[in-house]
């Protein structure tokens, strides 16, 4: 069957950014070098540049496109091999005159982690041109270009320099490229009558090619052959690449085109994976592999039937080589050999006991003697079991009935060749036809928890241990599972011994001391992967409002950004409507956006806002002043005669520093959300505090004695609000980067004050119009890995719907638009003494108005999240 999306997704590092990195980051050095030290060698360029690089800064940027231990490991197999058996790589002649930098910026990645792919690169369309310029018309015969002397004349100059050109942008990079056009390819005529001088491969000498290597030079080859008495001959510049595999046999036959891969014809999807062995018949009979399609597949077949298993073919863009290369996921079209994927129901049927007590060995348990191989297969014969694996068993799943009512996946068991060449994906792709709902257990130290996080709906996490599952919607089914997987660990800790996630009847595994139960506020929010859905998060949104009464809102002070984006916001709820909008400037004119009534900007003074309090014409008031400003309004209110049933919003800062305990401090996340209903007056936090108190919160009982967390912030322009200054003049920002209130911001106070630590914060402007991200530096008087402190993070906030926890450093453009804070990253030093963590928020939604509809949702007794869109979609 034909899988379309057999490779989990992961984050993409853009080809512009490549280039950039690729450009100040180049180096020259020898393949020695490069893959014994990673130490910096220097070479001038040009007079008057030099570039500079190391082997660990370019893998941490490959960090960008996948996780540590996907380039690692990738890394790994790649240098497993001599040099030039890592990788070939066809390119076409188009993409030399079209992306030229980003090939050139690729191709000087992989140069730089010591890697040296042999290159070899058509040039169909440049001959094309110059001879439709000359008069001279193409004529192809089956595809094969006919050659005559005039033709090849202009094929051949053509190669030098396209061949040439290359080189020379490898070179200004600083890598070290090598032209080699000629001595590689011997042929015969392919059949001179009809073709002329059109060459058939009869042999590739590798010489040249392990010279360039051994010299430190990337390998630029054309697809020009020789006869024996030397005539040049013109080659397909595929062929001639399959040819150049063969003798090679390299890890990766990679061909960029424009497409990025091979497109399904009926989904118009790019397909993902195919596995020849598996799905090579039924794909030649679907009705859109016909003609040029039908013979690639067939040729890269023919290729691969005769090189190593480990072998596969990449049909890429040149943007993706990168995530293609280190990723899961990769990026185009990844074609292997593979094996048929067989699935079995009783251990008679495996062919060979030896393979699938090899398999077994595999298993944490098993390879600590907690439990013998034998003892788990004599439990097996009795069992109602369903087992899934390739033909050699690099891959073994098995899924067996449990005490609730769903399937329980066993052993989930992979070699290393198993997870590079994806064939986890295709085990949990037939897993996953056959089961609707799902439960496994993983440990938290295993290298690919991450794979099994994207794999899952949910995650519940204890010690040590994660469970797992995903189809199933119920939270009562989900509390169900969680509680005997508590109780498990719980048997555990008081026996010494484990228990595995189907019950008594497997053997049990060891877990580490059980620390709480679950809280009886847990809540699942379905669909977040990655993301545990329960835990014991100390304050747990509320359950949904009662109140369905409509209220009336009054906004003094609506002209900013943040009192159009709160209009917007009460536009789509359902129970608020505004009344009265306030704007000494804009009075007199329309209120605009606004749908539910056609409201007029008032200019209220102090008098009228009293009167209308007395009257009882405004339910909820919602100060959008600058600092400073609101106190007369707010004591106009106060001192009214009136039921004194309305509600003070203030998103200021006059009343978040109040000693009086008559204003309540409106951060639902970290606050107390049943002190809501009864408070009357409530301090909008600010944005930049917002995200910094939700970035250093769950860790603030691991910060080292006597020092403080280091606030980084940077905002973009709209937070310097509308009046025209330099830290909303657009071309003042342009290509800049203004810092400003370097000691004593208000935020800093403000975070200071309600984290009751002190905290350094130096807020900065940059050329964006809305959101923020912080990097906050954080020291630890504790020892903690990332994943310990991503654990604190998760469990902290789950159930929070407007907080997403990430571990990747999350990026200010997806969080632009959105009404939640993101938080990841997660950098720890390597003494362990320190953690780097990245917040992000939107200063208008969660830092403002999204921020401001949650506190009049929870003092009105409305659901929570009434009127506030919660698709906080973002990557990681």
């Amino acid at each position: 069957m034909l899988r379309s999306a057999g490779r989990r997704t992961s984050s993409l590092l853009r080809a512009s950014t490549l280039r950039s990195v690729a450009r100040s980051s180049a180096v020259v050095r020898s393949s020695a070098i490069a893959r014994a030290s990673g130490s910096v060698v220097s070479s001038s360029v040009t007079p008057a540049t030099r570039f500079y690089s190391t082997r660990s800064t370019v893998i941490q940027l490959l960090d960008n496109i996948g996780s540590k231990r996907e380039v690692e490991q990738y890394l790994k197999y790649f240098t497993s091999v001599s040099s030039q058996q890592f990788a070939v790589i066809k390119v076409g002649g188009a993409i030399i005159t079209d992306s030229l930098d980003q090939l050139a910026s690729s191709l000087a990645f992989l140069y730089h982690v010591g890697l040296y792919p042999v290159v070899l690169h058509g040039t169909g369309p440049q001959i094309n041109e110059i001879l439709e310029n000359e008069g001279i018309i193409p004529d192809y015969i089956d595809g094969i270009r006919i050659t005559d002397s005039r033709t090849m004349s202009v094929v051949r100059r053509c190669f030098l320099e396209q061949n040439l050109k290359l080189v020379e942008a490898l070179e200004k990079l600083g890598v070290r490229a090598r032209p080699i056009t000629g001595g590689v390819f011997s042929a015969e005529y392919l059949d001179k009558e009809k073709y002329h001088l059109v060459g058939k491969i009869t042999s590739v000498d590798k010489t040249p090619i392990e010279a360039s290597i051994a010299a430190g030079a990337l390998p630029i080859l054309t697809s020009l052959a020789e006869t024996t008495d030397g005539q040049i001959l013109n080659v397909n510049a595929d062929v001639a690449a399959g040819e150049l595999a063969r003798v090679i046999e390299p890890l990766k036959i990679v061909y960029l085109n424009e497409k990025g891969g091979l497109i399904n014809g009926s989904t118009k999807e790019k397909i993902s994976v195919i596995n020849l062995d598996e799905e090579y018949d039924d794909l030649m009979k679907e009705p859109w592999v016909k003609y040029g399609t039908k013979l690639k597949i067939k040729e890269i077949k023919e290729l691969l039937t005769y090189l190593p298993r480990s072998s596969s073919v990449a049909i890429i863009s040149v943007n993706d080589l990168q995530k293609e290369l280190f990723t899961d996921s990769g990026a185009g079209t990844l074609i292997r050999r593979g094996y048929k994927l067989l699935s079995r129901d009783n251990l008679d049927q495996f062919p060979s006991k030896e393979a699938l007590r090899t398999a077994l060995q595999r298993d944490p348990d098993i390879a600590e003697n907690k439990i013998s191989v034998a003892s788990y297969l004599r439990e097996l014969e009795g069992a109602k079991f369903k087992a899934y694996g390739d033909e050699p068993l690099e891959v073994l799943a098995i899924v067996r009935n449990s005490e609730s009512d769903v399937p329980v996946l066993d052993k989930f068991l992979s070699s290393k060749n198993g997870w590079l060449n994806n064939v986890t994906d295709n085990i949990w792709s037939a897993i996953r036809k056959d089961y609707p709902k799902l439960q496994w257990e993983v440990s938290e130290a295993d290298e690919n928890s991450g794979w099994h996080f994207d794999k899952a709906d949910g995650s519940f996490a204890k010690n040590g241990r994660i469970l797992f599952w995903y189809g199933i919607e119920s939270p009562e089914e989900i509390s169900k599972l969680i509680k005997q997987f508590s109780t498990r660990v719980q048997q555990a800790t008081l026996t010494g011994k484990a228990s595995s996630v189907s019950g008594p009847k497997i053997q049990t595994r060891a877990f580490s001391t059980f620390r709480s139960q679950v809280s009886p506020f847990a809540k699942f929010t379905p669909g977040l992967r990655g993301v545990r859905a329960y835990s014991t998060n100390p304050n747990p949104p509320l359950k949904e409002g009662t109140n369905t009464k409509p209220a009336k809102v009054a906004l003094i002070g609506a002209r900013g950004y943040t009192g159009q984006a709160l209009i917007d916001l009460i536009d789509s709820h359902p129970y608020l409507e505004i009344s009265h909008v306030s704007s000494r400037e804009l009075a007199g004119q329309k209120l605009t956006g606004y749908k539910k009534a056609d409201i007029v900007y008032d200019n209220l003074q102090v008098e009228d806002i009293k009167r209308l309090e007395e009257r009882g014409d405004v339910d909820v008031w919602v100060m959008a002043l600058p600092n400073g400003v609101c106190k007369p309004f707010v004591e106009a209110i106060e001192t009214a005669q009136s039921a004194k049933t309305s509600k003070i919003i203030d998103l200021s800062a006059d009343y978040r520093f109040d000693d009086t305990n008559e204003w309540l401090y409106g951060l639902p996340e970290l606050g107390d959300r049943s002190k809501y209903e009864a408070a009357r007056k409530i301090s909008n936090p600010g944005c930049y505090a917002t995200a910094a108190q939700i970035g250093i919160a769950p860790i603030l009982e691991h910060v080292a004695e006597g020092q403080q967390p280091t606030i980084f912030g940077v905002s973009g322009y709209s937070g310097a609000g509308t009046k025209p200054s330099p830290k909303n003049d657009i071309e003042n920002l342009r290509d800049n980067l203004i810092p400003y209130s370097l000691t004593d911001h208000i935020h800093e106070r403000e975070v200071s004050r309600q984290l009751n630590t002190q905290v350094a914060f130096t807020p900065h402007v940059a050329q964006w119009f809305q959101g923020i991200s912080h990097t906050i530096s954080i020291p630890l008087k504790t020892k903690l890995s990332a994943r310990d402190i991503r654990n604190l993070y998760q469990d902290r906030y789950a159930g929070e719907k407007l907080i997403h926890v990430t571990g990747e450093a999350p990026l200010v453009k997806d969080i632009s638009g959105k009404h939640g804070v993101v938080v990841g990253g997660f950098g720890v030093s390597s003494r362990q003494d320190r953690v780097v963590v990245v917040a992000t928020i939107d200063n208008l939604l969660k830092g403002a108005a999204t921020q401001c509809l949650q506190n009049i949702n929870l003092a009105m007794g409305y659901g929570e999240y009434d009127g506030i869109p919660l698709e906080l979609t973002i990557r990681g």
